[in-house]
């Protein structure tokens, strides 16, 4: 007996002397953004400065100093007086009023001066369109316009200040959401108030472009308006450039109403319409990653996935022809720069992800883990010829690259870092990619000597055995490879952009903090987020539920399959926003794999939310499809432990999208813990939040009772 109590004391020391979810836990979770603080050095922060130099700012000590490069030859001198620097590199916000970006304006308050005479102005007065001039009487230049159907004030002059093109607007009833604020700060009584938020299947203004004859008083409309039938959204009307012996034409964009459809048109000055460029796609256009450039010759530079990754064209608007400038297993990302002469002759600069890579598909590791391929997100930056040839690799060295291009655009200074490499700062030949020398390596050996710990790059195959999947795995400070830890996924799967950290940083907050407590904390991108091809994108289609979630569990059970002390048989998520949905999506739609999730202001029925990110991915009109995927549809079937988060004042999420899962989950007698927090807009919880969060998993997945939350303020 006495050895049995013998050996149960030292099981409880030892466990006592392991133990995680602590108060020391909790507030070296909370300090661990200062403890990181200023740790690292040889960061530069790079700014143009003339045609061919730069400058930039650096720690010396604990000072700030300023330098400036020679653009040629790197040589590099000290600025004594930097405040004229400082003060020409802030960032100022636009003036005048400021409208809430969910709101559809009317176009009435423009007013648009004349390129020739800049006394004369076109106004919008009682539907119509006036030219006023200060000591001359109005001129009422449309006569037709109606509250039904009116004419937008922004609107364009053509070079010449003959014509005014703009559109006509037929104007459909708008949605508002009522917020109320409980707890105003100036106050006893709550305040109420609405913003404009248009969803899923509302109608939409039609938009037809129009052109003004200012001279003869007349206008002309569209012979035919059926290649912009069907509208989600026409864009106002921009001049051509044309030459002496041509007449002008003005070019609009037609989003087509379920984004399957997507146009460039051109209308001439007797109102008929064609096509230059158009891109069809039996599940969606991106159109929010579209790029257009209208270069010197009535030549277009243009950005399409059409053949499956995004690549960039060049369109000749007289006759149509294409030629595609780049080609390979990669995504353009952005251009740069681009010059191009009345030939056509010319190049660009431009970024991509995925050309260092032999394959983006291809699995990108060794049974060790060991990583053999440059991660395919990983930005790189080129120089191409306007001819499709030529290019150069401007940024060869593995990494994630940001580049800063010289005044004349012969020299860049590029940084590359990844998140567990810090970064080196390179000044390039930017025409040829040669190295001219190395400016700066950052330092991290303070930051190393406070315990931080880099998060690690995992790669493992997802859903199809062959696709490889990238994320990282952030482990505590403390970490100790014999205990065990449970695991939490960070999730954010939308589609439209890649998610998971690829520069070097030395505070993760969405994972250190949370991984401080006793956690091994992951972040992966599955198949349904963009940037890999578009076949790995469009299981989104119809199927936001879908999240990734194949290729999560994969990469998390081949994570935990290499790492023991991975404890995934309680697994946790949380995410805000989409991540919200997803988060509490993963207990509803998976509830195998994952028990325990935190959902903050999720956008838990696609039909409650935005119109324009919505639509782009559930389709329209509104379908069983958009049901599906809903959280409140499926909110009975709920099995693992949910805590729900929402801010009353949420402007980005109806917070009623929230509400309604918590409808459903009380009328399917469900336990689970919901917080509103009064005041607060779209976030992940705020203080109060976070520290319910902390507690919240703690208790299930640590099992152990969180301190009291005096002992950790």
């Amino acid at each position: 007996m006495k050895h049995l109590l013998t050996i149960t004391i030292l099981a409880l020391t030892s466990l006592g002397a392991r133990a995680q979810g602590t108060v020391t836990d909790y507030q070296r979770a909370r300090s661990l953004y200062r403890t990181y603080s200023g740790k690292v050095t040889g960061t530069i922060a790079v700014h143009r400065r003339g045609d061919s130099d730069f400058w930039f700012s650096t720690t010396e000590g604990d000072s700030t100093v300023y330098y400036e490069l020679n653009g040629r030859t790197g040589e590099r001198r000290r600025i004594e007086n930097p405040e004229p620097l400082r003060r020409n590199d802030r960032r100022w916000g636009g003036g005048g009023e400021q409208h809430h970006w969910m709101e559809v304006r009317d176009e009435k308050d423009w007013s648009a001066e004349s390129p020739v005479n800049g006394a004369q102005r076109i106004v919008h007065r009682d539907n119509d369109l006036y030219l006023v001039e200060e000591g001359h009487a109005d001129i009422r230049l449309t006569a037709d316009g109606r509250d039904t159907c009116y004419y937008s004030s922004w609107g364009r002059w053509s070079a010449d200040g003959r014509y005014y093109a703009t559109v006509l607007i037929k104007p459909a009833p708008k949605r508002y959401v009522t917020y109320t604020l409980s707890s105003p700060s100036d106050r006893v009584q709550p305040r109420y108030s609405q913003q404009e938020y248009a969803k899923p299947g509302d109608s939409l203004n039609i938009r037809i472009p129009v052109i003004v004859d200012v001279q003869q008083r007349r206008t002309i409309r569209p012979q035919s308006t059926a290649l912009f039938a069907c509208q989600y959204h026409v864009s106002a009307p921009v001049w051509s450039d044309w030459q002496a012996d041509t007449r002008p034409t003005v070019t609009f964009e037609f989003n087509e109403r379920g984004h399957k459809t997507f146009r460039v048109l051109e209308m001439d000055l007797e109102g008929r319409v064609r096509t230059i460029i158009e891109e069809k796609n039996d599940k969606y256009v991106a159109y929010s990653r579209n790029l257009r450039r209208d270069l010197e010759g009535g030549r277009i530079l243009w950005k399409s996935d059409r053949d499956g990754h995004a690549h960039l064209y060049l369109y000749e608007r007289s006759n149509g022809k294409c030629r595609q400038l780049t080609h390979g297993d990669f995504w353009v990302r952005d251009v740069l720069h681009c010059e191009c002469d009345a030939k056509g002759q010319g190049y660009l600069i431009f970024s991509a992800n995925g050309r260092h890579c032999a394959n983006m598909g291809r699995v990108a590791s060794n049974r060790d883990g060991s990583i053999t391929e440059e991660d395919p997100y990983n930005l790189h930056y080129y120089r191409i010829g306007l001819n499709g040839k030529g290019l150069v690799d401007l940024t060869p060295a593995r990494g994630n690259h940001r580049i800063v291009l010289s005044g004349d655009r012969r020299s860049l200074v590029d940084t590359y870092s990844q998140v567990d490499q810090p970064a080196v700062s390179e000044l390039r030949d930017a025409v040829t990619g040669t190295l001219v020398c190395e400016v700066s390596r950052a330092d991290i050996s303070r930051l190393e000597a406070v315990g931080w710990r880099a998060p690690e790059v995992f790669v493992a195959p997802g859903r199809d055995g062959t696709t490889d999947i990238w994320g990282i795995i952030q482990r505590p400070s403390n970490f100790d490879p014999t205990k065990k830890y449970p695991v939490i996924e960070y999730i954010y799967s939308g589609p439209g952009d890649q998610y998971v950290p690829k520069q070097f940083s030395t505070w993760h907050g969405n994972l250190a903090d949370l991984a401080e407590l006793g956690f091994i904390v992951v972040q992966l991108d599955g198949m349904s987020t963009s940037f890999r091809s578009l076949a790995f994108e469009q299981v989104c289609y119809k199927n936001l539920k879908d999240a990734g979630f194949p290729d999560r569990i994969a990469w998390i059970r081949a994570a935990a399959a290499q790492y023991p002390y991975m404890d995934i048989s309680n697994m946790g998520i949380y995410g805000c926003s989409a991540g919200g949905q997803e988060a509490l999506g993963a207990l509803l739609f998976h509830p195998d794999f994952y028990k325990v999730g935190y959902a903050a202001c999720g956008c838990h029925d696609n039909r409650m939310d935005k119109i324009w990110w919505n639509e782009q991915w559930m389709g329209w009109p509104v379908d069983e499809s958009y049901a599906a995927s809903s959280n409140v549809e499926h909110a009975r079937n709920l099995q693992g432990k949910l805590m729900l988060v929402v801010g009353e004042m949420d402007d980005n999420v109806d917070p009623s999208s929230t509400y309604q899962v918590v409808n459903a989950l009380q009328k399917a007698h469900k336990d689970f813990e919901f917080v509103l927090l009064p005041g607060a807009r779209h976030t992940m919880g705020d203080a109060y939040g976070e520290h319910k969060r902390y507690d919240f998993f703690v208790r299930h997945l640590l099992g152990v009772e969180p301190p009291a939350w005096d002992e950790v303020q």
